[in-house]
């Protein structure tokens, strides 16, 4: 049935336009012929943006990604789709290679099956190819050098599902798989103690992106720019964590004068205590403690991913950047999909999934559509 959303903003590309938006058979579509008949929907002067992505989470609201099972990914469907995310990619920790393929399987099954709630749209294989200089939660017993064929094995496991992959420039064996492997999976460098040379290396050899920005990586120093400098000066992708912890919000705003605002994708790098209080966690093998909101390993200082949300990240990037609703959209949205090719996301325009965040004009959740449906609406 074709579905008229009415008295609602609707964001296009850097603009809110207010008019119509128009769905049928989980897309958006073109506005019919006068007349033709639709169902009207009132969105309450509601302000719609494309669905919310997160391409790096380890898990939120009780669930570990590493530990999860088919029941496990709904609760993190469900919880995320409460907090405005529309899609999200699983970001497998670096891990045993037999706990890794059981990561794989129990992802391939949430994705191929959907569950209720945000949809799992692939995997994010962080390691195992990583510095153990920079290797944050990374257990380091685990990482190894670059090795294509293990690449391959996990993406044959996961039927083309692994999209995006993490791994260290310098580590031996990385940069002659990523010249191998490029055009199979988009790449990131991060977790890396890579020189401004040999992240260069990487990014002529096909890697499109960093991982958690200016986090896990060799600091920039005016003699040795590093990976940072590299990053910074090429046009790859940059991801920020943007819960005001692992980025001052001067840096977050230095980060996107230098990289434009079309060349950064905020993520959560969220773990199992996302949504929950204080307390004792797992991020992997690791265990995790929680303090006033910060995630660091119980035997050692290293952050250990986030409690941040996409809900409290739009909030976040308001007060962080002083910028209005419309300006801080496409981090969340166009560039997450743009950095992946995920076709049909991140856009409202005709063709492209039904996926909907509506929120107020100050960044609240009102309610969230997946492919056309809807699956979170706030109760006040």
């Amino acid at each position: 049935m074709l579905k008229k959303l009415e008295n609602a903003h609707i964001w296009k590309d850097g603009a809110f336009a207010d008019e119509p938006l128009y769905m049928e058979n989980g897309r958006i579509v073109p506005p019919p012929a006068e007349n033709a008949p639709a169902e009207s929907v009132d969105m309450g002067g509601a302000y719609l943006l494309p669905g919310l992505i997160d391409i790096h989470t380890h898990g939120c609201f009780g669930v570990d990604v590493n530990a999860a099972d088919r029941e496990g990914y709904e609760k993190i469907s469900r919880f995320a789709a409460s907090q405005g995310t529309a899609g999200f990619l699983c970001s497998i920790l670096t891990d045993t290679v037999e706990q890794t393929e059981r990561c794989i399987r129990i992802a391939v099954d949430a994705i191929e099956h959907p569950l209720p709630g945000a949809r799992l749209l692939g995997i994010h294989l962080e390691g195992p190819f990583l510095s153990p200089q920079f290797k944050g939660a990374m257990p380091e017993h685990l990482l190894r050098q670059g090795d294509a064929g293990l690449f391959r094995h996990y993406q044959e496991l996961a039927r083309g599902h692994v999209l995006y992959m993490t791994a260290a420039p310098e580590v031996p064996g990385v940069l002659p798989m990523i010249r191998e492997i490029a055009g199979e999976v988009i790449i990131a460098i991060g977790h890396s103690a890579a020189t401004y040379d040999e992240a260069c290396a990487a990014i002529e050899a096909g890697a499109k992106a960093a991982t958690h920005t200016f986090n896990a990586m060799r600091p920039f120093h005016h003699h040795e720019p590093g990976i940072i400098g590299a990053v910074l000066e090429s046009d790859i992708y940059c991801e920020a964590i943007t819960d005001g912890l692992h980025l001052n919000p001067a840096t977050l705003r230095l980060l996107l004068k230098v990289k434009g605002w079309d060349r950064v994708a905020a993520i959560t790098d969220s773990i199992m205590a996302a949504g929950l209080p204080d307390g004792q966690y797992k991020l992997g093998v690791n265990d995790v403690t929680v303090k006033n909101g910060d995630a660091r390993l119980t035997h050692g200082d290293a952050r250990a991913g986030s409690t941040l949300t996409q809900a409290r990240s739009v909030k976040n990037l308001l007060a962080f950047t002083g910028k209005p609703l419309e300006k801080i959209t496409g981090l969340l949205t166009k560039n997450p999909a743009a950095l992946l090719g995920l076709s049909g996301q991140g856009s409202l325009t005709p063709g492209s999934f039904a996926d909907i965040t509506a929120v107020t004009r100050e960044g609240d959740i009102l309610s969230t559509i997946v492919r056309g449906e809807t699956v979170y609406t706030r109760k006040d």
